[in-house]
């Protein structure tokens, strides 16, 4: 979300922003929306101003008993009464009308995001590890949790359609491990506080992380008050909406394990099969609250604390900072971390840290002020992917896989799957 009073005076600049990210420009539209929301307001003011200097002569000229005066400016006052309520009806809807285009503007990129149409002008900042050469020609992760019996997409189907999976025995079991050895990692070295959060939310909620209301065909609705979260982005961000918090207190660094549940209706006919893209799956998400000082410094190390989940699992990947065609509609930086699938023989995307500056926070009315200071300013949020479990649970199937269809199990989980280092197929 804008301040129309940026915008205007940043016009060019902001209309380069859209444009690097392949739209038209909008300033000269949003000014004029603001200039009919500037008159209204004036020939309110001017109109109240007019009617208290009225009233002001009708005690007089009733002091003075002079009534055909009085009734005059009676009649005067009650023409400008009903003027007002025009006027003020008037700025309502100019209000309205110009918050309901601010809020479908995506943000404006860093001055150092490159500048590309889509996923082709991303750019590729580091690499770690070196993907394993296998004897075999290795499998996708679907073939092998099916080979193993511990993968159903059909029983899943059954009961609810495409995109989703039952996960048994110890292939539910490793996915909840990979989830816990997250958290436990992110709280215990990276300073996270663990929340769990509501998965249900309000429209108000939605519209603060700004996924209403240009988002809305992608989110799941329950009943005509709520919506299932797409990632606990949303209520982790949210918890600092209408709230001034001490700078003291910041950076604020949250975590959560959830479920997440998205409609994924602009992907008709992608990864249809297997765990990549489902209505519903788990994700470990980094929520970060911080002054605007500090905002580049968090994203740098959100990514970073991302980026250990995958060093630790001795996964290898890629991460690429994605290009102003790419990244997410909030977003004035992304980093996306990329998982390398030796089924799939490609690097897939396991982790987005973005960086929002003070868009979500406007739309939140979430600031922050430094101790003995009277003045508020708009925090700066940030969120990142910690990793996504299911897709974390894809990475170690076709990573760890070995020629008899078992799967080696990472040794940092080891622990959290009570002792077993390999899951074999299901007597």
């Amino acid at each position: 979300m804008y301040d129309i009073r940026w915008i205007r005076e940043n016009a060019a600049l902001f209309d380069q922003g859209l444009a690097n990210r392949g739209a038209e420009p909008l300033s000269a539209a949003l000014l004029a929306l603001d200039d009919r929301r500037r008159v209204a307001i004036a020939e309110a003011q001017a109109a109240q101003e007019k009617r208290n200097a009225l009233s002001k002569e009708i005690g007089q000229a009733m002091a003075a008993k002079d009534q055909v005066r009085a009734d005059a400016l009676k009649g005067e006052v009650a023409a400008l009464k009903e003027r007002l309520g025009a006027l003020e009806a008037e700025e309502k809807a100019a209000v309205a009308e110009l918050d309901h285009a601010l809020a479908a503007i995506p943000n404006t990129p860093k001055d150092d995001v490159p500048v590309g149409a889509d996923e082709h002008g991303n750019v590729e900042k580091s690499r770690f590890g070196t993907p394993k050469t296998f004897a075999f020609t290795p499998k996708q992760h679907f073939e092998i949790g099916e080979g193993l019996g511990l993968m159903d997409f059909e029983a899943a189907a059954k009961m609810s359609g495409a995109r989703f999976v039952v996960n048994k025995g110890a292939m539910a079991r490793l996915e909840r491990a990979l989830g816990q050895f997250m958290l436990d990692l992110h709280v215990t070295e990276h300073g996270y506080t663990e929340v769990n959060p509501p998965l249900l939310v309000k429209d108000h909620t939605m519209f603060g992380t700004a996924q209403l209301p240009k988002f809305e065909e992608d989110q799941f609705r329950v009943l005509p008050d709520y919506w299932l979260v797409p990632t606990a982005e949303v209520p982790l961000t949210n918890l600092v909406r209408e709230a001034i918090t001490s700078e003291e207190e910041l950076p604020m660094r949250l975590t959560a394990l959830t479920h997440c549940f998205r409609a994924e209706a602009g992907s008709a006919g992608r990864d249809t099969r297997g765990m990549i893209r489902q209505h519903q799956f788990l994700k470990v998400e980094l929520v970060s609250i911080t002054t605007p000082d500090r905002s580049a410094e968090e994203h740098e190390r959100m990514l970073a604390c991302a980026e250990a989940v995958l060093k630790k699992l001795d996964l290898p990947y890629r991460v690429m900072t994605l290009c102003t065609g790419d990244m997410g509609f909030a977003s004035q930086k992304t980093y996306d971390m990329e998982v390398w699938l030796p089924g799939q023989g490609a690097y897939r995307e396991i982790s987005s840290c973005s960086v929002c500056g003070d868009f979500q926070a406007r739309r939140m009315n979430a600031r922050c002020r430094a101790p003995g200071d009277k003045n508020t300013r708009f925090v700066h949020t940030l969120n990142g992917s910690g990793v996504a479990t299911g897709r974390a649970l894809v990475a170690v199937l076709e990573n760890y896989q070995n020629e008899d269809g078992s799967v080696t199990v990472p040794s940092v989980l080891v622990p959290y799957m009570g002792g077993i280092t390999r899951i074999e197929k299901a007597a």
